[in-house]
């Protein structure tokens, strides 16, 4: 009897990692929930969850590669609890890795480029890279610019922009000819630079300032600000171009609007309410839809980029911010 029950468990075991496997879809939503301390997979073909992993101690963003999901842990915002760890989580399991990123403190973004994780140190005033197969930090960059919050690598990776919230700048790293040397140009922008994102065409990079609700355009070649869009937001938080260039999407922390500017007017064209708070905004390959976080709800707003309305909510926990997009 005893041999039974011990093959019926195993049986039971290698069912349920079969079945976990098989719950991923070919295209997934992943969405942190900071206050549950949890990565949820949603099949955006049913808009229901098929999946959730533990994460760090209030995950704020999240890259993935396709098969592994890269989970900033920032950490309670009490001062004497900073976070110190990067959570590395397999899809398809749904287990999680907890790699701790000690002396760096706060991560928060974080990007997946040439099979390494860039992610930012608040704290150390600092952006650094993870090999996922080492699970090591093997590189280290200072800014030298308050609460470096947000990063994004131009195609290539030889250029990597920084958003530092405190400093009210953004740094423009480059690579140089020499291995492994990179100079910065420091350009500074609006209180309180948060969301960003480089318009398709790379020519320019756009900045939500959350301190004045400002949206500031940095010519990249120029490196400096050639326009500044007033009164965009109370709060304005995330930005998110639209694939095709033409419109740029930015997030109210305290309105819950959708703010859509037309990019090349520079002109405020509609704001669609969506909730009490917006946050993070995922714009999925193709741009037929964009999801936004609404944080305080525990949902997130499914839009139709075409009419620019809302057409559905998921629910996917408490304090859901940080997305990324699995598959194509």
């Amino acid at each position: 009897m005893t041999t039974l029950i011990r093959l019926f468990a195993l049986a039971l075991l290698v069912t349920t990692a079969i079945v976990a496997s098989a719950q991923l879809p070919s295209r997934a939503l992943l969405v942190l929930n900071k206050d549950d301390n949890t990565l949820v997979i949603v099949d955006p073909a049913t808009n229901k969850i098929v999946g959730t992993a533990p994460t760090g101690n209030a995950p704020h963003e999240v890259a993935t590669d396709g098969r592994f999901a890269y989970v900033t842990n920032y950490g309670p915002f009490e001062p004497d609890q900073p976070g110190n760890s990067l959570s590395v989580i397999d899809l398809n399991t749904r287990k999680e890795t907890r790699v701790d990123i000690s002396p760096l403190r706060r991560p928060h973004g974080i990007e997946f480029a040439d099979g390494k994780v860039y992610f930012t140190a608040e704290l150390n005033k600092s952006i650094a890279r993870l090999d996922p197969q080492g699970l090591k930090v093997d590189w280290l960059l200072g800014t030298g610019e308050n609460r470096t919050h947000m990063l994004l690598l131009a195609k290539g990776g030889n250029t990597i922009f920084t958003a530092n919230a405190e400093s009210g700048t953004v740094n423009i790293i480059e690579r140089t000819s020499a291995p492994e040397q990179w100079t910065e140009t420091v350009v500074a922008v609006g209180k309180g630079a948060e969301g960003c994102d480089l318009s398709p065409d790379g020519k320019e990079f756009w900045v939500a300032n959350a301190g004045d609700g400002t949206v500031s355009v940095i010519d990249v070649s120029a490196k400096k600000v050639v326009h500044t869009i007033s009164a965009v937001a109370k709060r304005s938080n995330r930005l998110k171009f639209t694939p095709d260039g033409k419109l740029v999407l930015v997030s109210d922390l305290a309105s819950g609007d959708l703010v859509v500017i037309d990019a090349a007017s520079r002109k405020l064209t509609k704001r669609v309410n969506l909730g009490k708070s917006a946050a993070g905004i995922l714009v999925v390959p193709g741009g037929s839809r964009a999801y936004v976080a609404l944080t305080p709800d525990g949902k997130v707003a499914i839009i139709d980029l075409k009419s620019m309305s809302k057409t559905g909510e998921i629910a996917t926990g408490r304090g859901p911010d940080g997305m990324a997009w699995a598959g194509h």
